[in-house]
């Protein structure tokens, strides 16, 4: 007797399977062995699936984590005054504009 696959698998992955499997078929192997192949190969769609599944589950919690929560408009006001804060931008800005300035009378 074949064991039967324990898990529901869907029509269409049963279709695929032995389809697979009558693409694989060897001269001489019996429509028996090909069921078994058929079986095996459901089998691994079936384990595919359930690993893609666990994948996307482990990647949307990874994506839950990394979203920032809302908070009040207190903490959104502080982030915004320490990016104004940072000096890198204000000297950036002052050497952009002596570079303007420079260029403009040197080029007179």
């Amino acid at each position: 007797m074949v064991k039967q696959y324990k898990e529901t698998i869907s029509q269409e992955t049963q279709d695929e399977a032995l389809a697979m499997a009558k693409k694989i078929h060897k001269p001489g192997q019996t429509k028996e062995q090909t069921k078994l192949i058929a079986l095996g190969i459901q089998k691994g769609i079936a384990e595919y699936k359930k690993l893609a599944k666990s994948k996307q589950r482990e990647a949307d919690k990874a994506k839950k984590k990394k979203a920032p929560v809302t908070g009040n408009a207190s903490d959104q006001n502080t982030t915004l005054n320490e990016s104004t804060t940072q000096p890198l931008p204000w000297i950036l800005l002052a050497v952009s504009w002596v570079g303007f300035i420079s260029y403009y009378f040197l080029n007179r």
